[in-house]
Parts: C-alpha cells; structure tokens; sequence
C-alpha cells in the first residue's frame, strides 16, 4: 500500500508499508511510524509552512555535463539550503529499522528514540554540527560525533566508548580541491602499478618501482612476470592504491561517499542510491514510512556546494610585531620539519570536477553508473583567480598536507592514540595528515577535539611527527610562539 503526500514545492513523496520480513516486533514498530505520518492533516503537510524541508526534491534530476556559472550558483543554491534544512520525521529523519553502518543493516530491535548521541542520528541539519566559524567549518567539542559504522551485526545503543571512537568535525573548506588531489594521485599511482605489471612482464623478472606523486613518497610496489603484485611495502594507502582524502583517517574516497554516510548516520536520511531498492530490495529501507528520502540528484547538490567552497588562506593580522613574528614563524615551519608531511602546495592539474566521481564502490553512485558525470569547473569561481600557479601552470593548493596516513604514536608520545577500534583496517594510533589551511579557525585540536591550544597538540604529535615535535619543543620560546604566529595566519576567511 502506498500514500502519496504533497512536497510544499511539489515534489510528490510516496510513503511506503513494508512488510514483516523484519519480524512480527519491528514491523510493528514501523508500521507505527508510518501510521503516524500518513495519518497527518493536508494542512501540515501541503502548506508553505509544513514541518519539513523546503529544499529537498527541489532538483528532480541529477546535472550532466559542464556546467555554466550560472546554472552552478544554482546548483550551489539548492545545495546550501539542502545542508542548512533541519531534516523533520516528514522527511524521513530517523531510521528506526536501520543502523547507522554503511552497508545498509537492518536493526535487530525497533528503536524508540530518534536521536542517540553516540550511534545516532545525532543532529537536524549539516550545520548543526559544520559551523565553525561558518557555515561548512568546522565544530567544537559539543559537535563531536561516534564513528562505529563499520560494524553490521550489533545495533549499538550505548554510550559506552568500546562500540565507538568519538571524532572532531573537520571543516569542509576547499573540499573540492582536496578530492581533485587525491584523483590525479590515485591515477598516477595506479598508473605506476600498471607500469610495474607491464615491465615485470615483457622482461621476465621482478620488478620494484618507488610510489611517488605530486612529491609524497607512498613506499614501494613490485610485480612478478607471472603477474602477481607485492604490496607488502605500500605506506601510507589502501592496496587498491585509492588515495581517500577525507575524514581523520583518511577513509572517505569522495565527497559523495562521505554525504550518503553522513546522511544516513546524523540524520537518518537515507539516499536511494544505497538504502534504495536497486540494493535493498526496498524502497523504505530504515521503515519510517517515507519512501525514496533523498534523491541522487539531492546528494548532486550537497556535493556541489561542498566541492566549490572557497579554500581557506593566509590572513596576517596587522598588529604589531605580528607579521614579523608570522614570517619567522613560517621559516621555522619548514626548518623543524613540519613540511614534510604539512606540505604548503600541492600541485593539481585539473580544476574540472566531476560528479559522480570514478574511484568510489557500490553503495555510491561513481562514473561507471551512470549515463552521465556532471562537471563542475572549479574555474568559474572567483576565489580560483588568486590561487597560486607555478610555472607549469599547474594550481598549487595551498593545504599544508600529503593526504598520506601516518603512525602518530611512539612509546612516550601516545596522546593521539586514545582510540579503541580501528576503522577500515587502519590501525588505531594511523592517522592522515591534517590539512592545515584553516587552523587558526577550528579549534580545539585532534581527532577528538581534545587540544585546546596549538601548542598542545604540536606537542602530541609521536611516532612520524616525533621528530618535528622534539625540535619544536627543544625551541626558544620566542621561536615557540613565532611558530605559532604563523599558524594563526591559516585562516577559514571570507
């Protein structure tokens, strides 16, 4: 049975009974919660006023092709209203048959609260949480969200730590350009892997060749004639050679990918693209009652407007002795170390942004699924004149990273090792590098908010960084706070 309820911009949204496959308890529970919905009013759900996002279906069809700068300002419109909307019951907010993980799991038992603080949904709207110091930054402790998405067979409805490791919210700032890094690396170095493949082959012997790009040194990766790949000496990447820039661990391969998690997670939106029927089976997967909550072409405009968010800069207050204090501070940024792995610039060929992506796996949609990619020409925006070239012509994204993991922990610097689980086999104390364009605007530190200074999570850093760190802390002190005065110029700024 089906009931067809009118969007306050017309977009029509069917509402879904599912069956008892669930189990007499939970089909119980869902049935409630549609009954709840589909027994409201016209007058609350048919009106410019109703309880319910004004911005969802807004866009009925995911964008193709290059973009104009017009039709992307549009496209960026629907997309900063889309993560401002408080998401409400009408909807589709909660998941009460469904887990947070990523592959979409059915709960054992049916859920009676919407929100949970440690397995969620834990917030109405993206800007709850990425707001700091705007819209799209990042957050503070308060905001910090519990990472267990990895596991499929327990519900996980306890705050207790050992279900969960507790996470900062990472700014969204230069997104974009972030993900564009991580594609032209991931291609070269599967094309490095391709070229060891081709040589071990034609010439009968193993071959060995260094996993290098853009400067990032990724270790080793050898072939045998008769095709096999070693990958015992990879450092830093996933053996698939797939360079996943977001998130603290470096897990999250695309913007897309991270939006469909986030939704189902911290809202319990569920996007068709992977809670749908082509891999469900059904249409209402979490048995809210609200059929088809998101849209692919929804999640088009969330990435849209995250991909082209301007990146953040160098702001150098002019207050006395500041920019002094600033530049010495940036020469000391590169003589104690902290260059090799926050690395200034990054080279990027491309600013042309596709969506759908080609690196992401079932679940989001990539390249190969659909008809289509939209491209979004990161050109068009004005914050794109003042970025820096070389001489190639090549953009040099001013990030301050490698997006290359790192063990962050030693025998005695084993601050940033306080978590219980890994996630996607990263091991615990593995860390990628942060970014640290922006810095200055999205305290406190660490991948659990933990540092309230930037002296105190420099001093954190162990294990790779430890080196850095002894140098900086052996420092004078006005070498300390020139560091510092350098580090408060990074800046999320209009």
């Amino acid at each position: 049975m089906t009931k067809r309820v009118l969007h306050p911009r017309g977009l029509s949204v069917s509402l879904q009974v599912i069956g008892a496959t669930l189990g007499l308890q939970l089909a119980m529970g869902m049935a409630l919660a549609e009954e709840t919905v589909a027994n409201l009013p016209s007058e609350l759900t048919n009106v410019p006023w109703a309880e319910r996002s004004s911005a969802l279906g807004t866009l009925e069809q995911m964008p193709t092709g290059i973009l104009s700068r017009s039709d992307l300002i549009d496209l960026n419109a629907i997309g900063e209203a889309l993560f401002l909307d408080r998401f409400t019951t009408l909807d589709g907010a909660g998941r009460p048959g469904a887990t947070q993980a990523i592959d979409p799991t059915r709960r054992k038992h049916p859920r009676e609260q919407l929100f949970l603080r440690s397995a969620g949904p834990d917030g109405g709207s993206c800007a709850a949480c990425h707001n700091q110091p705007t819209i799209g930054g990042a957050g503070d402790f308060v905001t910090n969200v519990f990472v267990s998405e990895g596991f499929e067979s327990v519900d996980f409805d306890s705050l207790d730590p050992q279900f969960s490791n507790e996470r900062g919210t990472n700014h969204l700032f230069g997104a974009g350009l972030v993900e564009l890094l991580a594609r032209e690396m991931s291609r070269d170095l599967q094309e490095i892997r391709d070229k060891t493949l081709t040589e071990a082959h034609s010439t009968g012997e193993t071959v060995r060749h260094p996993l290098e790009t853009k400067g990032v040194d990724f270790g080793f990766i050898s072939a045998d004639p008769d095709g096999s790949v070693r990958l015992d000496e990879l450092d830093g990447v996933d053996t698939d050679l797939v360079i996943r820039p977001f998130s603290q661990k470096g897990v999250m391969t695309s913007l897309r990918q991270f939006t469909v998690n986030a939704l189902n997670h911290h809202h319990g939106m569920q996007p068709d693209e992977r809670f749908g029927a082509r891999w469900t089976g059904s249409e209402d997967f979490d048995g809210d009652g609200i059929a088809r909550e998101v849209s692919g072409a929804d999640i088009s405009a969330l990435v849209a407007w995250q991909a082209t968010l301007r990146p953040p800069r160098q702001v150098v207050p002019q207050v006395e002795g500041w920019p002094a204090a600033a530049k010495q501070g940036e020469t000391l940024f590169g003589e104690f170390g902290c260059a090799s792995c926050h690395r200034p610039h990054l080279p990027l060929e491309n600013l042309g942004y596709t969506d759908p992506g080609p690196f992401d796996l079932a679940g989001t949609l990539n390249d190969r699924q659909v008809k289509a990619s939209a491209i979004y020409n990161l050109e068009l925006m004005e914050w794109a004149y003042s970025l820096p070239r070389d001489d190639q012509g090549r953009v040099l994204v001013p990030l301050f990273g490698d997006l290359k993991r790192h063990v962050m922990t030693d025998n005695q610097i084993d601050a940033l090792g306080n978590e219980l689980l890994s996630q996607r086999f990263v091991d615990r104390n593995i860390f990628q590098t942060t970014e640290l364009w922006g810095v200055a605007s999205t305290g406190p530190y660490g991948h659990r908010n933990d540092f309230t200074t930037l002296d105190e999570i420099i001093l954190a850093h162990g294990g790779a960084a430890r080196q850095s760190r002894d140098a900086y802390a052996a420092s004078a002190d006005e070498d300390k706070s020139a560091l510092i005065a350098f580090l408060k110029t990074l800046v999320i700024a209009p």
